[in-house]
């Protein structure tokens, strides 16, 4: 097997996963652990995720009940060397098996550092793993990824006073688990859901894939919320949404970030934490109205990390306080929302 690069590169190496070709954007992911919960994020739709860390697959995979969605999302997956043998006491199968019952492509015997540097000093590019010869590139992020991955109906968790819409864009389970309290009822809606016919308290906007822009149904919801002065907290796509719809700009990454390792650091506090993040777009700090401020911002590249307005519950980050995998440094964010909400409800 193959992967092919647009600019007429390939890495040779062995099959590990589904049989077949796949195409998608190729990115890199520097997390040392947590493929079971970065390859069941729906962030990943469309991509074809190489891993920095050289051994994958020792720990085979758990239980689906621990997956942050119902399947795997990713298109595709290259390893410098995959472990046909796993050892954990929650395995239940190996990753290459996985990866065969969810039809994805997978390639093991890459020189993934080459590949890195490449993507760090290119970019992100459109690729191909195959057996066969070139088919056709091509770009994710011109679709509506969002729409893909996104529920088709609204499901409710609990019964209590404080009424909370998630607008799910491809949210992960466990920004579910950390807001399903005993005095919430949390009321999850699709990404084009007008829930501005809802009786709810505060409104919080999930994570997902590609380009934020193409989100136009969930933007003009959120302007609606913003002059009904509900409380809102967003979440990686929802950072972005968010400063959309108050008027700001994003645009694409050289790479994005991806990982269990980013470091940003609180404007407010001045303190650095340690982020898990999986995104290849940002907030342009610069076109943010003069009324919002960043809230974080990457201690690697400066890039925003979060916003927040100066007077209205309003706030947002760019990276996963819900971790999954990866620190759990910030899991204050959603506590603090919450802690702030119990006083208004």
């Amino acid at each position: 097997m193959k992967l092919l690069l647009k600019d007429g590169t390939a890495f040779e190496g062995k099959s590990f996963g589904a049989p077949g070709s796949t195409a998608g954007e190729v990115v890199f992911n520097t997390g040392m652990t947590g493929y079971v919960e970065s390859f069941s994020d729906p962030s990943y739709a469309g991509q074809i995720v190489v891993l920095t860390y050289p051994l994958i697959g020792n720990y085979g995979v758990p239980d689906k009940k621990v997956f942050e969605s119902e399947k795997m999302q990713i298109s595709g997956l290259v390893v410098s060397e995959y472990s046909e043998k796993y050892s954990h006491a929650d395995a239940k199968e190996s990753l290459g098996e996985w990866l065969k019952r969810s039809g994805v492509p997978a390639i093991t015997g890459v020189d993934t550092r080459a590949l890195t540097k490449k993507l760090r000093e290119h970019g992100v590019m459109l690729g191909q793993l195959t057996n066969d010869r070139v088919g056709k590139f091509s770009d994710p992020n011109e679709e509506n990824l969002v729409a893909q991955v996104s529920p088709k109906k609204k499901k409710v968790y609990g019964n209590g006073p404080i009424q909370i819409i998630a607008v799910d864009c491809g949210m992960k389970e466990n920004i579910i688990r950390s807001l399903a309290q005993k005095d919430v009822t949390l009321i999850r809606v699709p990404w084009d859901y007008d829930f501005t016919a809802e009786k709810y308290d505060a409104l919080v906007l999930s994570n997902g894939p590609g380009d934020p822009t193409q989100c136009t149904a969930t933007i003009e919801h959120i302007k609606k919320a913003m002059a009904d002065n509900k409380p809102i907290l967003g979440v990686c796509l929802g950072n972005q949404l968010l400063a959309l719809a108050a008027g700001a700009k994003t645009y694409k990454l050289k790479y994005g970030h991806r990982g269990q390792n980013q470091p940003c650091i609180d404007t407010e506090t001045g303190r650095c934490y340690i982020t898990s993040q999986n995104h290849g777009f940002a907030v342009d700090a610069k076109s943010l109205p003069r009324e919002w401020k960043e809230w974080f911002i990457n201690a690697n590249d400066g890039s925003n990390e979060g916003i927040a307005h100066s007077s209205k519950m309003w706030r947002s980050v760019q990276f996963h306080p819900e971790s999954s995998p990866g620190p759990t440094d910030t899991a204050w964010i959603f506590e603090r929302f919450l802690e702030d909400l119990r006083k208004l409800v």
